[in-house]
C-alpha cells in the first residue's frame, strides 16, 4: 500500500500550547497543522526551543493542548479522561528519552517488563514477551544487569524494549541519540528504521542529529512553535 493511501495516525489541527512563566507566556506550539499517514518514518528538526519536546509531549498524551484538535491513533486527546490517557499512553504509544530513563533499581529485563506489568500482563507473558525484544536488540547476555552496568547504547536498547514491550502502534523518541557517540546513535535509528520497515510502526525522531535523515519519509521542520517546512 503506497503512502499515499494509507490512513492518517495523527491529526493536529490549530494545534497550540501556550505555558504561563510568572506574569508572561511562552509559546510551545503555535497553530500547528499537521496530517501523518500511519507508516511513516517523520524527523522533525529544529533548534533548541523550537517546539520539538513539546509537539512530542502533545502527541503522548503528557501534555493537553492550550487549544486547538489532536487526534491520535482514534484518540480524540482532548477530549480523553486521566484514566483514558493513562491507558492510551501505555496501550498506544512507546517513548524513547535523551536520558534514557530506566530504573536505577531494576535489571534489563525488570526495566523492559515493568509497562506491561503496569498495563495488567502477567509477570510471565510480560517478561516472555521482553525476552524476546532483549534478545532482538542484542542484549540477552545483559539480562541481569543493572542501568549502571550498561553502556550508553545498551541502556538506550534497553529503552527501546520497554517502549515496545506493549506493541505500541507509535514510537515517540526524543533526541534518542543525544547521550550517545555517532556509532551507537546509527545502530539506534536503525533500529527504529527496522521497527518501521520489519512492524509497520509509525516512528516519529525529534532530533538535532542528521543521522535519521536520509531514512526519513516525511521531515518536519520548527522554529518558535511553528512548523517552517514539511516534506
Amino acid at each position: 500500500m503506497s503512502l499515499k493511501n494509507r490512513q492518517s495516525i495523527i491529526t493536529a489541527k490549530s494545534l497550540t500550547r501556550i505555558y504561563a512563566v510568572g506574569d508572561s507566556e511562552v509559546v510551545g506550539i503555535n497553530n500547528v497543522d499537521l496530517e501523518i499517514a500511519a507508516g511513516e518514518i517523520v524527523v522533525i528538526k529544529g533548534n533548541s526551543g523550537s517546539g520539538k519536546s513539546t509537539l512530542l509531549s502533545l502527541l503522548a498524551g503528557l501534555d493537553c493542548p492550550t487549544q486547538g484538535e489532536l487526534t491520535v491513533a482514534d484518540h480524540d486527546l482532548n477530549q480523553c479522561s486521566e484514566a483514558q490517557l493513562t491507558r492510551f499512553r501505555r496501550e498506544v504509544i512507546g517513548m524513547v528519552f535523551q536520558s534514557f530513563n530506566l530504573l536505577p533499581t531494576l535489571n534489563v529485563l525488570e526495566n523492559a517488563s515493568l509497562p506491561a506489568l503496569l498495563a495488567g500482563k502477567s509477570l510471565a507473558e510480560s517478561q516472555n514477551h521482553a525476552i524476546d525484544l532483549l534478545d532482538w536488540l542484542g542484549l540477552k547476555a545483559r539480562l541481569t544487569h543493572l542501568p549502571a552496568q550498561l553502556s550508553g547504547g545498551e541502556m538506550q536498547r534497553t529503552a527501546i524494549a520497554r517502549a515496545l514491550v506493549n506493541d505500541p502502534a507509535i514510537i515517540l523518541a526524543d533526541e534518542p541519540t543525544g547521550n550517545l557517540d555517532s556509532r551507537n546513535g546509527q545502530i539506534v535509528i536503525n533500529l527504529l528504521v527496522k521497527l518501521n520497515r520489519k512492524w509497520g510502526r509509525t516512528v516519529m525522531i525529534a532530533t538535532h542529529s542528521n543521522l535519521a535523515d536520509s531514512l526519513a519519509t516525511v521531515k518536519i521542520y520548527l522554529k518558535d512553535g511553528m512548523i517552517t517546512k514539511h516534506t
